[in-house]
């Protein structure tokens, strides 16, 4: 019979994750287990064990993080010991008790190699091994998977459940060679105050917009950045300003990427439309795809931090798991599970992209058109001042708001140029990423090219449907620059956001370009010299050209189901 303190535990748990019913079993943790690494360094664990008769089938749980292992960051691993597995959570080095220095990504895949042979080690291991975890803790599982199943498969994960992650940070970081500013100095704010255990201003950090933050998004050049958010230098932050090529070994020594394919494991996925890494995790789900082995996966009406993402998150987890370690019959229709935006719905796909699939050619017109005929020429002009930067209006974040917002007003100012396609006769879903080649001329060395797809509806609102940024002219940029014609203009190439969507009929499609989202984005200071040291900022005039030779168009990847 539980104990008030167990049904206290249960009260809590059901009220930090939206919608979750705790599971049957009361729990026991063990604080502090001392895990050595194989420079002697201990790292500090939670076992949070089930209580009762778990089923002795299921597989013990390794979760790897930096946020700590109290608290909410630990309502996921208290809900699957609820559910009968023995699960370990490990803080990673530097953070939270554990000793060393946190230096993010870099020691992940020893630490997590050592972490693995030792769970395998003792008397509470149920002999199969899993791990878990969202963003940072999916990552740790990527650090590890690939190189274990290659190297030493008798240690390497059973299975991986990945939410809302990638095994590349240095790719979002620098996102086609634009710095995702407002995610990395936020975070490093973040980590810095946990670091330092300046608790409360973590706390009051998440609760209000942060002053000093959104100062130091101004700050430049971005190596004052760190010290403008927290009063002092944080030294990876300086390491990913500093580092603006990703072919840098800086980057490449933390990169997973390649051994993506290298995972025979079983493999469950789940993320939203809205996540900051969903281009990348549906790329790491094709990769496995392509090798023959595809992940089971879930894209809901999520961004990175959505309360309403936890329940699914924990059931279906429970569910791969007990499916493939305790003969449970599947509950899954189909392999993915993905939420038609425009149309909410939720759709069972035996892949994704899904079957039926085909692109479609919308060109830009100079008189702010989007249509299938072919422009006849014409160019498009709008100046971008990086004193008066085009801002963020949406978008994925780190923030608990990453759904889709009315662009109407963000699209009255003018260095946003819109192109706008007739009220559809009939819907239209696109399934995929849109990509969009863009001919482009600057004034400046460097610049960005912003592209945004929206949902004109007829009442007026322009809703964000999905976006993608590229960097030319960069100090990362040289290798894949595409070469200007005679009049200096660039085909330039954009991969928007992954996207599933229905527009309506009456609704028109609309798209976006910019040459900034800031501080989504830092600012271009339109030179092309080394963004950690770049202070002085230029203004640009830029072009879009509408000549039919080489035409700026959107190709859409449209499903007819």
């Amino acid at each position: 019979m539980s104990t008030p303190r167990q049904r206290l535990s249960r009260w809590i748990q059901a009220r930090i994750i939206t919608g979750l019913v705790p599971g049957p079993h009361d729990i026991a943790v063990r604080k502090n287990l001392r895990v050595p690494m194989d420079d002697g360094v201990e790292l500090l664990a939670d076992l949070i064990t089930p209580i009762g008769n778990p089923d002795p089938r299921l597989p013990t749980i390794v979760i790897r993080g930096p946020y700590g292992r109290s608290g909410p960051v630990a309502g996921h691993a208290r809900a699957l010991a609820r559910e009968g597995f023995p699960v370990l959570f490990q803080s990673c080095r530097g953070t939270w008790g554990s000793r060393g220095v946190f230096t993010p990504q870099i020691d992940e895949q020893r630490d997590g190699i050592a972490t693995h042979r030792w769970v395998r080690e003792q008397d509470w291991c149920t002999g199969p091994v899993v791990t878990f975890g969202a963003s940072y803790m999916g990552f740790t599982q990527w650090a590890v998977a690939g190189k274990l199943q290659k190297e030493n498969p008798d240690i390497a994960p059973d299975a991986l459940c990945l939410v809302v992650t990638m095994p590349d940070f240095g790719a979002i970081t620098w996102d086609n060679a634009a710095f995702a500013l407002r995610n990395a100095l936020g975070w490093t704010q973040m980590m810095d105050r946990m670091i330092h255990r300046e608790l409360l201003a973590l706390v009051l950090g998440q609760l209000r917009p942060d002053r000093k933050l959104r100062k130091a998004f101004d700050v430049l050049p971005l190596s004052g950045g760190d010290v403008a958010a927290n009063g002092r230098t944080v030294h990876w932050y300086q390491d990913w300003v500093e580092h603006e090529r990703l072919t840098d070994e800086y980057w490449t020594q933390q990169s997973h990427t390649a051994s993506v394919p290298d995972v025979t494991a079983p493999v469950y996925m789940i993320t939203g439309w809205y996540d900051i890494f969903l281009p990348w995790q549906l790329r790491n789900y094709a990769q496995l795809a392509e090798a023959g082995r595809p992940p089971r996966l879930t894209v809901g009406p999520w961004g990175h931090l959505t309360r309403d993402m936890g329940a699914p998150m924990v059931a279906e987890t429970v569910e791969f798991l007990t499916e493939h370690f305790a003969d449970a019959p599947s509950k899954r229709v189909a392999p993915v599970r993905a939420y038609l935006t425009g149309a909410e719905q939720w759709h069972d796909l035996q892949t994704w992209p899904p079957s039926g699939t085909a692109s479609e050619t919308l060109y830009l017109h100079a008189a702010r058109k989007l249509g299938p005929d072919c422009p006849e020429g014409g160019i498009t002009s709008y100046v971008y001042d990086p004193a008066d930067p085009t801002p963020a209006v949406g978008g994925p974040s780190l923030g608990p708001t990453s759904s889709p917002v009315d662009n109407a007003a963000h699209e009255r100012r003018a260095d946003v140029t819109v192109f706008r396609g007739e009220p559809l006769t009939t819907p239209v879903t696109v399934a995929g990423e849109p990509v969009a080649r863009i001919s482009f001329r600057s004034s400046q060395p460097s610049a960005d090219i912003f592209v945004r797809i929206c949902d004109l509806h007829p009442d007026g609102r322009s809703m964000t449907v999905c976006d993608g940024i590229r960097r030319i002219g960069g100090i990362a940029t040289t290798e894949t620059d595409p070469a200007p014609d005679a009049d200096g203009f660039r085909d330039i190439e954009v991969r928007l956001w992954p996207t599933f969507h229905r527009f309506a009929a009456g609704h028109r499609i609309s798209v976006q370009i910019s040459s900034g989202a800031h501080p989504r984005y830092a600012r271009n200071p339109g030179s092309g010299e080394p963004a950690a040291t770049a202070a002085t900022i230029h203004s640009a005039t830029q072009e879009i050209s509408h000549a039919a030779v080489s035409p700026s168009r959107i190709d859409l990847p449209v499903w007819f189901s």
